[in-house]
C-alpha cells in the first residue's frame, strides 16, 4: 500500500507539475498575445488619428477655398451691379437731356410755326421741325444704344471673369 500511496504521491505531483508547466506556458503564450494585440490596437488608432487628421485639413482646405470663392463671387457681383448702375444713371441722364431739348426744341418750332404768314411758309417750316426732329431722335436712340450696350458689357465683364477663373480651377483640379 506504500507502494500504491506512494505512486499516487508521483502521480499527483506529476501532474501538478505538469499543470503549473501549463499554466506557465498558457500564461507566457497568453502574455505574448496581449501584447500583440496592445501592438495591433496602437497601430490602429495610429492609422486611424493619422487618417482623421488628414480627413479634417483637407477639409479646413477646402472650406478655406470655398470661402475664397465666394468672396470673390461676391465682389464680382458688386461690381456687376455698380457697373450696371452706373449704365443706368448714364441712360437716365442721357434720357432726361434729350427729353428737356426736345421739348425745348418743340417750344421753339411751336412758336416759329405760330408766326407762319402763309400755309405754304407753315408747311414748310412743319416739315422742317419734323425732320429735325426725327434726326435728333435717331441720333439720341443710337447714342443711347451705344451706352447700353457698353453699359452690359461692362456690368458681365467681373461676372465672366469669375466663371472663366471658376471653369481655369475645376480643370486644373481634374
Amino acid at each position: 500500500m506504500a507502494d500504491s500511496a506512494e505512486t499516487i504521491k508521483k502521480t499527483v505531483e506529476t501532474a501538478a507539475a505538469t499543470a503549473v508547466n501549463m499554466a506557465k506556458t498558457q500564461g507566457e503564450h497568453a502574455k505574448v498575445q496581449t501584447e500583440q494585440f496592445k501592438a495591433q490596437a496602437e497601430t490602429l488608432q495610429a492609422t486611424s488619428t493619422k487618417a482623421l487628421r488628414d480627413t479634417m485639413e483637407k477639409t479646413t482646405a477646402s472650406m478655406a477655398e470655398l470661402s475664397a470663392q465666394s468672396k470673390s463671387n461676391l465682389e464680382a457681383m458688386t461690381a456687376s451691379a455698380t457697373a450696371a448702375q452706373k449704365g443706368v444713371e448714364a441712360l437716365s441722364a442721357q434720357a432726361l437731356s434729350y427729353s428737356k431739348s426736345s421739348w425745348e426744341n418743340g417750344v421753339a418750332a411751336a412758336q416759329t410755326i405760330a408766326q407762319a404768314r402763309s400755309i405754304q411758309e407753315l408747311i414748310e417750316l412743319q416739315t422742317n421741325y419734323a425732320k429735325s426732329a426725327m434726326e435728333t431722335y435717331l441720333s439720341e436712340v443710337t447714342k443711347m444704344t451705344e451706352t447700353l450696350t457698353g453699359s452690359v458689357k461692362d456690368s458681365f465683364k467681373p461676372i465672366n471673369e469669375r466663371v472663366t477663373a471658376t471653369v481655369e480651377t475645376f480643370q486644373a483640379a481634374r
